[in-house]
């Protein structure tokens, strides 16, 4: 019971560093490429989040297991292999299950082998962690990077073409913002996220330093 006691609030932090404390988009600023050009519209933004988190969980879990029996000297290449492996699985799933939704994601399913966040995390957390530890790792990187592009997918399409989903809100007279559909677009969304974040930030250390000072 001590021992369960002791690992559950560890667990429970490592989760949720990646959802917020060090999420992989809003604060490491890392897998900016799909971020910014997928984001267009919800389902692209949620397809790219499941597609990544999964070879994220996938591959925390493979280099966890043989960290132990990968040379150092070849680590990397071996990494890159293991996320090759899932991220080809993950692009013909999404083939499989929608061909339209494969086309609009592009060459940026193949792109995930090179994302920083799972290369990243390969490197620093699972060659050098448990598997459980890794895999929740994982979870929580990829849940912070499907919710960071989900921000910025439902605001760009809302706001880009009037509809969330494909289903249209503001009727046949509403003009969308066309600009947001567009990579310049994408930039504009994401620096009012990282504006909001970072206010929230120096907000939260301010009132930490009011708080030391009258004590």
């Amino acid at each position: 019971m001590p021992e369960t006691k002791n690992t559950t609030p560890e667990n429970m932090e490592i989760f949720l560093k990646g959802v917020w404390k060090d999420n992989p988009v809003f604060v490491m600023l890392l897998g900016m490429c799909p971020v910014l050009a997928v984001t267009n519209s919800v389902i692209n933004a949620i397809v790219m989040g499941v597609a990544t988190t999964a070879v994220l969980i996938l591959s925390n879990f493979l280099v966890s297991s043989l960290r132990n029996f990968i040379p150092k000297q070849v680590r990397i290449a071996t990494y890159i292999l293991i996320i090759a492996t899932f991220v080809t699985v993950a692009d013909y799933a999404i083939k499989a299950v929608s061909l339209e939704v494969h086309k609009s994601l592009g060459a940026f399913i193949s792109l995930i082998v090179v994302n920083c966040i799972i290369l990243g995390r390969a490197e620093s957390f699972a060659s050098k962690n448990s598997v459980g530890k890794s895999v929740l790792d994982a979870l929580g990187m990829g849940a912070g990077f499907t919710i960071a592009v989900l921000a910025l997918g439902i605001v760009r399409e809302v706001l880009g073409n009037g509809t969330f989903l494909g289903y249209s809100l503001f009727g046949e007279h509403f003009q969308p913002l066309v600009i947001m559909i567009l990579p310049g677009g994408a930039f504009f969304v994401l620096g009012a996220y990282l504006l909001f974040f970072n206010w929230l930030k120096e907000r939260k250390e301010k009132q930490a330093s009011i708080e030391t000072s009258a004590i």
